[in-house]
């Protein structure tokens, strides 16, 4: 998570692509401090897409949650 953070903003894409949520990191963006759990690192720039992949293992309770954290994931998470 913390090594995507540092390379996200230089890529179109950021894939979440095994695992749960109950594995998460904590990312401190532009002094805002987020935890994720089930979402790619790349959530926290506008230009990337961010894929979910079918190997992980998602609680939609838990995804829904971290998901109305944000607000412009439209068309940017898949």
């Amino acid at each position: 998570g913390k090594i995507v953070d540092r390379i996200a903003k230089d890529y179109d894409f950021v894939v979440r692509y095994q695992g749960g949520h109950n594995a998460g990191h904590t990312i401190v963006h532009k002094g805002v401090k987020h935890s994720l759990h089930l979402m790619p690192s790349g959530v926290l720039y506008p230009q990337c897409k961010n894929i979910i992949s079918s190997a992980v293992v998602v609680s939609v309770k838990d995804l829904c949650e971290e998901i109305s954290a944000f607000e412009d994931l439209e068309n940017r998470l898949f």
